[in-house]
């Protein structure tokens, strides 16, 4: 009998250290599905002002909500590896270099790159920069991502008028947000009451 409690509060506490992973990542209601990843979908919208469904628009762009995505490995003569192009990583396929950015301007010391809630948290930042050094409005996710993609400055420089293929992903970002709005709008009343025993 003590065996079977033992190997039952090992299977409690390893199922509850699992990561989440959203059953249909094209709906939000599924993404938000955690109750731990809506909290801190909540926290991130709440410190820095940038409506949930454009922060999730952006992630769903990078990474799909996989933790440990990277970009592609490059080939020399289709079998020798000659590295990545960049090191982004992780759910909101953040440049090492920027996130240590981030680090130094909140202090969030212990953030990781593939924990969903320093990536939103990340994302929440970044957004809020976007709005604040560039004027892009929170809401703007078209414009948000441009400046995601391509940095404060290259957005500043117009470097995505160059590039046409990234102001389409960009006007497909800007729908996916639109749809994640009208989901969350549905599903808001059941995710409001599964986080509401925390407070």
């Amino acid at each position: 009998m003590k065996k079977v409690l033992i190997i039952l509060t090992t299977v409690v506490l390893l199922s509850a250290c699992a990561t989440h992973r959203p059953s249909n990542v094209n709906d939000l209601c599924s993404v938000l599905g955690d109750e731990d990843w809506y909290q801190a979908a909540l926290d991130s919208q709440e410190e820095w002002g940038t409506p949930i469904h454009v922060q999730l628009a952006i992630m769903h762009q990078e990474s799909k909500f996989n933790r440990t995505i990277r970009p592609d490995m490059e080939w020399f003569l289709g079998f020798i590896p000659v590295g990545r192009p960049s090191d982004a990583y992780g759910y909101a396929q953040a440049l090492e270099s920027t996130w240590e950015t981030y680090i130094r301007s909140t202090g969030n010391w212990n953030a990781k790159r593939d924990e969903f809630d320093d990536a939103i948290h990340f994302i929440g930042w970044y957004t809020f920069n976007s709005h604040k050094k560039l004027g892009i409005s929170k809401w703007d996710a078209k414009a948000q991502y441009l400046a995601y993609h391509d940095g404060w400055g290259g957005y500043k420089r117009g470097t995505y008028r160059n590039k046409a293929w990234l102001v389409r992903v960009a006007d497909k970002v800007k729908r996916r947000s639109l749809e994640y709005a009208r989901q969350y709008k549905q599903c808001r009343p059941q995710l409001d009451d599964s986080i509401r025993g925390w407070f």
